[in-house]
């Protein structure tokens, strides 16, 4: 059963830092991208990073380039998405995702974690 379990988020000032985590179980790791997503009050889920099977290849929204940082460790199942310089637009429940494939895709998500940057 494929599970991922976000971790690290929090109330942070803004200029701050934050660390999130995501721990995956199920499946076997190595063999898929990783993707974070966050989703903001009444707006809709966007994706904020993404990271190859590999680690070769990461991507980033424009609004958080040069600020967030995507990694993986694959010896431990999880991946990272490193928050530098916050600003209260980040403010958002965010999301880990991968699709597996098993007979065809599936696509699963994390419960969430809250992110909040405020004063």
């Amino acid at each position: 059963q494929v599970q991922l379990v976000e971790s690290g988020g929090g109330l942070v000032q803004p200029g701050g830092s934050l660390r999130l985590s995501c721990a995956a179980s199920g499946f076997t790791f190595s063999r898929y991208g990783m993707k974070w997503y966050r989703q903001a009050p009444g707006k809709e889920r966007e994706l904020v990073a993404t990271i190859s099977n590999d680690g070769g290849r990461t991507n980033y929204a424009d609004s958080v380039k040069g600020r967030f940082t995507i990694s993986r460790e694959d010896s431990k199942n999880t991946v990272y998405l490193q928050m530098n310089s916050l600003k209260p637009e980040d403010t958002a429940v965010y999301y880990c995702n991968t699709a597996v494939y098993r007979v065809d895709w599936w696509d699963y998500w994390g419960q969430g974690t809250q992110v909040t940057v405020s004063s």
